[in-house]
């Protein structure tokens, strides 16, 4: 591509184009396009509901009718390993722009704030680290029972603290540059130039810091469903099936073996993609166009 068209692409777009440079970055991203349609659609093809039981049949290995076999209680694992992989993402992609939303406007309002006002947002972060995150959903659990949407309340509440740190730093970099310093030269206030200004210019870090933080938060709800403290059943989600799994694996090793393929293959993939976005945003990246 010339000089004159690599100009004229957006930033978006040529980080978007350095990306789909590295085919293993176009691999990883269609792969979870293809378990996200399979997750989503894959259920309603199935002849078998995820929770249908038949006591008779027990576990079995891989089959005819049940192409990944069937767990302790005769359970289709195809059809549970696809509706886990719906809440295990649900609860990845959704605690994570939860996250994302809080931690963002957190940390663009204490940044360009300063003085006092960053101090104490700052020192509530601090604090909020500080707090064991198994005791706090414990204590949500108490008060609220064991409740679905727990998981991204509870996950929400920790993943944002890193996001907003990561943003302030950005900010910090911005607020003294020559277009902030212009905006409040000419009367501009303050959520004019957090909106114009600074928000524009930290969309590339907030989207390479969130693809890496949806694996983490995965893993996070696959840790409190195999405690006991996430999903519960009938309900499963990897995390369950995991759980499950371990416990009868030198009996029925495939309880295991399967979720746990589904599971590290999407972390993964995940992970691959979260680099691949790192890259492609990098300055330094750009700048060798």
């Amino acid at each position: 591509m010339s000089q004159h068209a690599s100009q004229s692409l957006s930033p978006m777009q040529a980080a978007w184009r350095r990306f789909c440079r590295h085919r293993l970055n176009v691999a990883a991203f269609w792969f979870l396009i293809g378990l996200v349609v399979l997750c989503v659609f894959g259920p309603f093809l199935s002849p078998y509901a995820q929770d249908a039981q038949d006591l008779e049949l027990k576990a079995v290995n891989v089959s005819a009718p049940h192409w990944l076999g069937t767990d302790t209680l005769g359970r289709d694992m195809l059809t549970r390993i696809l509706h886990g992989g719906r809440v295990s993402l649900a609860v990845g992609l959704l605690a994570t722009l939860v996250a994302a939303c809080i931690g963002v406007t957190y940390g663009l309002i204490s940044g360009l704030a300063g003085g006092r006002v960053d101090a104490v947002m700052m020192r509530v972060v601090d604090i909020l680290y500080a707090f064991p995150f198994i005791n706090f959903v414990i204590l949500l659990m108490v008060v609220f029972g064991r409740q679905f949407w727990l998981i991204f309340v509870a996950i929400g509440a920790v993943e944002w603290l890193t996001m907003a740190r990561v943003v302030r730093g950005q900010v910090l970099a911005l607020k003294n540059l020559e277009f902030v310093t212009a905006a409040k030269a000419s009367g501009a206030g303050f959520w004019h130039i957090v909106r114009k200004h600074l928000l524009p210019n930290v969309i590339g870090p907030v989207i390479i810091y969130a693809s890496l933080t949806v694996p983490g938060v995965m893993l996070l709800e696959a840790t409190l469903s195999f405690l006991g403290l996430g999903i519960q059943p009938p309900n499963a989600s990897w995390g369950v099936l995991l759980g499950d799994g371990s416990q009868v694996m030198q009996t029925y090793p495939w309880l295991l073996l399967y979720p746990g393929l589904f599971f590290s293959s999407t972390l993964l993939a995940l992970n691959i993609l979260g680099d691949g976005l790192r890259d492609a945003f990098d300055p330094k990246s750009a700048a060798q166009e």
